[in-house]
């Protein structure tokens, strides 16, 4: 089915997962702008949305579906007929429609969410996947919770879709529960105990509600997983989604793993702002790859390394990602290399007593002041010639 089995797709959820988070609600117009915007980053699906759950829902994945030709647009159901009735009328113009519907295969969910037995469950989900089928070639399947199931359920169910038509299944972390080893353990179950397991994609899906969703993400594509879903940002339910930058950014720097994607990842920097912006939900400063510090360097012992070689301290360049540049940060922490570099950044050349004079007069102003300017800096050195 691959015909490059070194390539890991990427699915994004940033318009139908993302959106969840409260008061993070998009327009029509806002989601095909960032629909836009997902296409010439070069994801290869886009989930838009959830059609059943709202006529704003339901209009959103039509209009994506117009607006975008390269990506698969993907519509969410659940395992019942008439979400995927919707969700198939959604996706009425779409070039490349997926169907997205599964249901819950742990047995927590199967008890407490579906009051239900793993019998009827697996024959709920396999219903799904052959009506969808019907009206749809591409079927994914997700087996909810599945991070909480058990193994040998989890591939019984896998196997059924499969056979029923499924072309990805996707194996989600719906709680962000899994620890690495655990998460690629059960991908590589599937792998090797699913007789069908050829005939479809695996996807991961991992929340971050114990800050593993990446490191999940990774070792599920380590065991055979070859899509990964996931949010710009990270953002999403709860604490959040697998941050697709952060795993295609691990891809391209641990090449050692031999996979990649087809992202072009001096988009992420831009893309990032302007869903940061449109959900009005700010990035955290120290967020890895998109934070406004993540090529920030303010210690001393790291500002004097950074200038000798850029590598000492960092193993991506901003401008892979789209970043502006690296900044070396002026605080009380700074030491005289960094003082000397954004001097003469300025115009000013001194001599090493006169920067060793200079540095204590900077050293008071930091003490005083968070961070220094370039006008604090014109400031300490107008004085210096004030007081010669």
């Amino acid at each position: 089915m691959l015909h490059d089995p070194n390539r890991v797709y990427v699915f994004d959820t940033t318009l139908r997962d993302g959106e969840q988070v409260p008061g993070c609600q998009l327009t029509t117009p806002e989601k095909i702008e960032i629909a836009r915007e997902l296409e010439a980053l070069g994801v290869d699906i886009i989930e838009a949305g959830f059609p059943v759950s709202s006529p704003g829902d339901f209009m959103s994945v039509v209009e994506i579906s117009k607006a975008v030709k390269e990506p698969t647009v993907c519509a969410l159901t659940r395992a019942n007929k008439m979400d995927i009735d919707v969700a198939v009328e959604s996706l009425k113009y779409a070039k490349h429609p997926r169907i997205h519907t599964g249901i819950g295969s742990s047995d927590q969910h199967i008890k407490h969410k579906f009051n239900s037995t793993r019998e009827e469950i697996l024959e709920r989900g396999v219903e799904a996947v052959k009506y969808a089928k019907k009206s749809v070639e591409d079927i994914e399947f997700y087996a909810e919770d599945a991070g909480r199931a058990d193994v040998v359920f989890l591939a019984q169910m896998v196997e059924a879709v499969i056979a029923a038509g499924a072309t990805v299944v996707n194996i989600p972390d719906t709680n962000g529960y899994c620890l690495p080893d655990q998460y690629g353990e059960k991908i590589k179950y599937l792998k090797e105990n699913v007789k069908n397991i050829d005939k479809a994609i695996i996807s991961v899906h991992c929340h971050n509600d114990l800050g593993l969703a990446t490191a999940n993400s990774i070792a599920g594509l380590q065991n055979g997983a070859r899509q990964i879903e996931g949010t710009i940002n990270g953002i999403g339910e709860r604490a959040g989604n697998t941050s697709i930058e952060e795993v295609v950014m691990i891809l391209k720097t641990h090449k050692v793993l031999g996979l990649h994607t087809q992202i072009n990842a001096k988009n992420f920097y831009e893309l990032s702002r302007m869903v940061s912006q449109q959900m009005r939900m700010p990035v955290q400063p120290n967020k890895a790859i998109v934070g406004s510090n993540a090529f920030a360097h303010s210690s001393g012992i790291h500002q004097d390394g950074f200038l000798k070689n850029r590598e000492n301290y960092e193993i991506l360049r901003p401008e892979d990602v789209g970043f502006p540049s690296a900044s070396i940060v002026l605080t009380a922490r700074s030491g005289r290399h960094a003082l000397k570099f954004h001097l003469e950044r300025l115009g000013f050349k001194l001599d090493k007593d006169e920067l060793n004079e200079t540095y204590k007069n900077f050293l008071t102003l930091a003490d005083s002041k968070l961070d220094i300017d370039d006008a604090d800096l014109q400031g300490l050195m107008v004085h210096r010639l004030v007081k010669q």
